[in-house]
């Protein structure tokens, strides 16, 4: 969408002067003022998540996509990727427009989100795109805008170097013109949002000079979740909104960096965002690259933690445990304490509540409030109301009506879903 700085200016009320055409108004501008409103055009590679990153940040009006910086021929996305000018020096690049408030969001600040969002270093491409139209430019519009970008390109090689990088290619040039890019290319990550966000960024940032290789060395042993993100990623912000936020299981959840990776043995490509991995003893078992939503990402985690076992046929495909099955007969006289989700670690039942049915299953009088939801089962010619728990949607069982202590209903639950956690272990881990 489009942003529009509409300025009214009511010029009698303010200074009295009832008489001024908008012509010396809009066309002049008073001495010793300067204006914070500035254009800076930026290009690093697909400017679709570029455009989304930018009109995330605090201070800026407006974001673009278009194309800058090319000769010869009228600028259109399919004229720029035509495989005759993938490697045409005369090519437009790939770029987004950004205006920006100055006394909001500094030049320094703006260009160093650049700087740190892709791989300067890589030139007329970044990750799998390749080609001129993907290079990395800097077009200013003032020399304050040059000075500040030439001060920042000789910091963050500085930086690079240090960190094992190569030598930065981004071009700084004046703009000459811009043309922008066609209707479905504006806001896209917008228009598609089940997309992923590529990150093609080093690592390496103005703020952490001093930051030392992360210690991975507790990811060697044992099942865990890593989570490769970014800063500025959309799509990173929604999975741990929509996803993992709650998320308590027992496999440990971390996120990294693509360059905080050390003694990790990965298999999947690092550079999109979020790549969601599962690994064991230090090695990938499976990779996602992109946005998982909750659905999707306990299906991949239940087939990580239970693999081909009666637990998994009863989380996703309806199973059902046997009577008095092993977990059964663990679970049947546990202490006081709570019933977790497998999987996300929710508490979904209460010992207070347990009571014995007689029937080989575990039996409650209600789940804790908000941990399970409700749906129609006609299977097997029966007509049942199905128990999911609404954290990972896993099939934990049925209610029937009126079959508990005194005339309460029971929730027939299967063990091998569930995990069981002393209350004050529980609690401790709520703190």
């Amino acid at each position: 969408m489009n942003k529009r700085l509409i300025v009214q200016l009511t010029l009698s009320s303010l200074l009295g002067l009832a008489s001024i055409s908008h012509a010396t108004v809009l066309n002049s501008k008073p001495e010793q003022a300067s204006s914070h409103i500035k254009t800076l055009v930026l290009g690093s590679g697909c400017f679709w998540g570029a455009e989304k990153r930018y009109e995330a940040l605090p201070g800026v009006i407006d974001a673009e996509s278009g194309y800058a910086d090319g000769r010869g021929f009228k600028a259109s996305y399919k004229a720029i990727t035509a495989a005759s000018r993938r490697f045409d020096p005369n090519n437009y690049a790939e770029v987004v427009r950004v205006t920006y408030n100055a006394s909001r969001l500094s030049t320094e600040s703006l260009l160093k989100v650049y700087f740190e969002s892709h791989d300067p270093t890589q030139k007329n491409r970044q990750g799998n795109d390749v080609g001129t139209q993907y290079r990395s430019t800097i077009l200013y519009t003032d020399e304050a805008q040059k000075n500040t970008a030439v001060s920042l390109k000789e910091q963050y090689q500085a930086l690079l170097t240090q960190a094992g990088y190569g030598q930065i290619q981004t071009t700084l040039k004046p703009l000459s013109a811009f043309v922008r890019a066609e209707e479905y290319h504006q806001n896209y990550l917008v228009k598609n949002p089940n997309g992923y966000c590529p990150d093609h960024s080093t690592g390496v940032t103005f703020a952490d000079v001093q930051e030392q290789p992360v210690d991975n060395k507790a990811l060697l042993t044992g099942k865990h979740i890593v989570v490769i993100d970014a800063p500025y990623c959309p799509y990173c912000d929604k999975f741990k909104q929509q996803v993992v936020n709650d998320y308590q299981g027992s496999i440990a959840l971390h996120f990294r960096r693509a360059s905080q990776l050390q003694g990790l043995s990965i298999m999947s490509a690092t550079w999109a965002t979020p790549t969601i991995l599962f690994m064991e003893n230090g090695k990938e078992v499976a990779g996602f690259q992109g946005y998982m939503d909750r659905k999707t990402f306990y299906r991949a985690l239940g087939a990580f933690k239970l693999g081909d076992s009666d637990a998994y046929t009863t989380a996703f495909e309806q199973g059902t445990d046997r009577p008095f099955c092993k977990q059964y007969d663990l679970f049947k006289q546990t202490g006081d304490g709570v019933f977790i989700d497998k999987l996300s670690g929710q508490a979904l039942f209460d010992t207070k509540d347990r009571f014995n049915s007689g029937t080989g299953w575990l039996s409650f009088k209600h789940p804790v409030a908000g941990s399970v939801t409700y749906h129609e089962d006609n299977s097997h010619g029966m007509k049942r109301t199905e128990i999911r728990s609404s954290s990972s949607g896993i099939h934990l069982g049925h209610v029937f009506a009126n079959e508990g202590p005194g005339g309460s209903d029971r929730y027939c639950i299967n063990a091998t879903v569930l995990e069981f956690k002393s209350r004050q272990v529980y609690q401790a881990s709520r703190q």
